[in-house]
């Protein structure tokens, strides 16, 4: 089947692959976001405690982040096309496993299996676009990518709510079905196979790492509820310590590590991702719950409240595609600190405003200096990674700082969690606030931290590699500027 397409016209078969790639990489990032107004609901359908709702988004970008940079080594080793399309199989199989489930562990499970199917689209989608088009038009296919992949951030509330009220929940997931059944046939017959440089599986750095990060997550997610000096938690956390540490350790002395360290010997890389952990540590968790304060202490239905949600979101549509521009006239490191500040503020404002019946016209300010804010800070943090890196170096580069953004995330709501557990709860408007509040401040905290981590940086990037896209991973073996 994929024979044809060597016959076709160039720029036909490059557009079926930035078309393709682009469709496939949206409806699995949609999928991080889609689920946050639907949350509420879900909640009562399933009967799900704080804790299990919490594991119905961290399964999912847990999954995705650990394996991120494996299913790049797998995609060059094995074929791009031949991955890229078990990924949209798996992922569209999940996804109706999602809609059909009858209890909240079920979700989990197969939210679980979509992270993973999403691991190998996003990473294998880069590739092949980068395969695809010659180095001189690579930067504006991956700018089309970027902004149809960037569509999940202001249209995954938004949708989700939107398909929940008018419709039910189970059908954020089904709607992923139709479409991964048109995508397979169309890949395997509109682009070509390609393969990378066959980099080597590091499968003890893959095991050490999952361990790790899932022992320190399910002792933060149970904390409140095991007891923090019980033997769950305190093994959960030690044995996670332990895992991650033993990683660290491998990875110094294995000849092709998961994640290269030596990159973090470079100042510049270890603080941009610093300040790209912490940045997604606060923006996910404050997400999660926004999102369910609009509806549970506000009282807006799901589609209410994905509209409510668009001050924030929509500014990285306004401000984001502007970022070069800044970059190149500010620097990386005034963009990363001003942005997080800004963020960290804005989220400070809504913790210090939010009670029961508050009006909504008080929050659009503080969501619009929080949106602002990480609009700014996204790109330039990703520039300042990259620009960090050895030219031979940008794919790992690129895929350490994706590993290390979704990890952000999954940590990030699991202190948030934990806060607002501690305080609050969903019995009714008031307890809910209890809880949110504080767990909002911490949120502002991480992002006035990864301001600061920010400043370590240096005033310009070392090195301008801004073709890539800020949200999705380039994987190891290709890069934005043409490697194959």
């Amino acid at each position: 089947m994929g024979n044809g397409n060597r016959r076709s016209d160039p720029a036909v078969a490059r557009g079926w692959a930035l078309a393709l790639t682009s469709v496939a990489s949206l409806m699995v990032a949609l999928d991080a976001l889609v689920v946050t107004t639907a949350l509420s609901t879900i909640r009562v359908h399933l009967h799900a405690s704080i804790e299990a709702l919490e594991w119905t988004v961290n399964a999912y970008n847990l999954s995705f982040a650990v394996l991120l940079m494996t299913a790049a080594v797998l995609g060059d080793r094995w074929g791009r096309r031949r991955l890229f399309v078990a990924g949209i199989i798996l992922f569209t199989a999940a996804s109706a496993a999602c809609a059909l489930a009858p209890s909240i562990g079920w979700l989990i499970a197969a939210r679980t299996v979509q992270g993973v199917g999403a691991a190998l689209v996003m990473p294998l989608a880069m590739a092949l676009l980068s395969a695809a088009f010659p180095p001189e038009r690579q930067a504006w296919a991956f700018g089309i990518f970027s902004g149809i992949t960037g569509i999940a951030v202001l249209g995954g509330p938004l949708i989700g709510g939107a398909v929940t009220q008018g419709l039910a929940w189970e059908w954020i997931f089904w709607l992923n079905v139709p479409i991964g059944a048109a995508l397979v046939p169309l890949v395997l017959r509109r682009i070509p196979a390609s393969v990378g440089m066959g980099g080597r599986l590091d499968p003890v750095g893959l095991v050490l790492s999952t361990g790790g990060a899932f022992g320190l997550v399910w002792g933060l997610v149970r904390g409140n509820g095991a007891g923090w000096g019980s033997a769950e938690v305190v093994g959960s956390l030690a044995g996670g310590l332990v895992l991650t540490a033993g990683f660290v350790a491998w990875e110094a002395r294995v000849r092709h590590p998961l994640l290269p360290l030596r990159l973090f010997r470079s100042r510049a890389f270890s603080a941009g991702n610093a300040s790209a952990f912490l940045m997604y540590a606060s923006l996910l968790g404050a997400v999660f719950f926004v999102a369910q304060y609009l509806q549970t202490a506000l009282g807006y239905g799901p589609l209410g409240a994905g509209l409510r949600l668009a001050p924030w979101t929509a500014t990285l549509f306004v401000i984001a595609p502007a970022s070069g521009a800044l970059v190149q006239r500010f620097g990386v490191r005034p963009l990363v600190v001003a942005g997080l500040a800004a963020q960290g503020a804005g989220m400070a404002w809504m913790a210090l405003l939010v009670r029961p019946g508050l009006a909504y016209p008080e929050l659009i300010a503080p969501m619009m200096l929080a949106g602002a804010g990480i609009s700014v800070a996204m790109p330039a943090s990703q520039t300042g990674v990259i620009g960090a890196a050895p030219p031979e170096a940008v794919g790992q580069a690129s895929g350490t700082f994706n590993m290390l953004r979704q990890l952000g995330g999954v940590f990030g709501l699991a202190v948030l969690v934990a806060v607002f557990t501690s305080r609050g709860g969903y019995a009714n408007a008031q307890a809910f606030a209890n809880g949110f509040s504080p767990a909002l401040g911490v949120a502002a905290g991480m992002s006035f931290v990864g301001a600061a981590a920010g400043l370590a940086l240096p005033s310009r990037s070392i090195r301008t590699q801004s073709a890539e896209p800020v949200a999705t991973p380039v994987p190891a073996g290709s890069t934005a500027a043409g490697g194959r």
